[in-house]
């Protein structure tokens, strides 16, 4: 008995003695940046996503090196899976029209657990944009802390504002 409790003692003199970086939990978020110009009629659309974060949601390992990426190999339905999955959590609508989203290019940039996957989308918007929706849960299936900023800019005017599980969808009217 006494035993136990010199172990218990132990264990916990150990716990508090952790950094607090042992006990942390990862950071949560991802990051949307969406820009629009008359000008250009072009509505470009980029996500910044953890990498770790992508590869949880995708083949269940934060830690997996199977989709590779942007190497030289990455497997052909990679692509897909990350598609897929963008599909069911993320869209955009120009004037209540959903965006059919295709991958113009996609870019790892950081170290380690700091690694992000960004994915740029371009779409030709003819018509002025008189709405923009955008619903963003990328991750909230996974992990009930993630939040997902927006970054909007339009004709050079800037907004931004934070969508999570229980706010996932936001709409501007122009």
């Amino acid at each position: 008995m006494c035993l136990r409790a010199v172990l218990r003692c132990a264990l916990l003199v150990i716990l508090i003695g952790q950094p607090l970086s042992a006990l942390s939990h990862p950071l949560r978020l991802s990051v949307s940046e969406v820009e629009y110009s008359s000008d250009q009629k072009l509505l470009t659309i980029s996500l910044r996503l953890f990498l770790m974060d992508v590869n949880e949601a995708l083949v269940f390992d934060p830690d997996s090196t199977e989709l590779a990426f942007c190497q030289p190999e990455e497997p052909p339905h990679a692509e897909r899976l990350l598609m897929e999955y963008l599909n069911r959590f993320f869209h955009v609508k120009a004037n209540d029209q959903k965006i059919d989203l295709q991958i113009k290019s996609k870019a790892l940039r950081g170290e380690g657990d700091n690694t992000a996957l960004w994915v740029m989308f371009e779409y030709p918007q003819e018509e002025p944009l008189t709405s923009l929706e955008i619903k963003n849960i990328v991750f909230t299936d996974l992990f009930y802390d993630q939040s997902n900023i927006i970054y909007l800019h339009v004709n050079g005017n800037s907004m931004s504002l934070m969508l999570n599980k229980h706010t996932p969808v936001h709409r501007w009217d122009f």
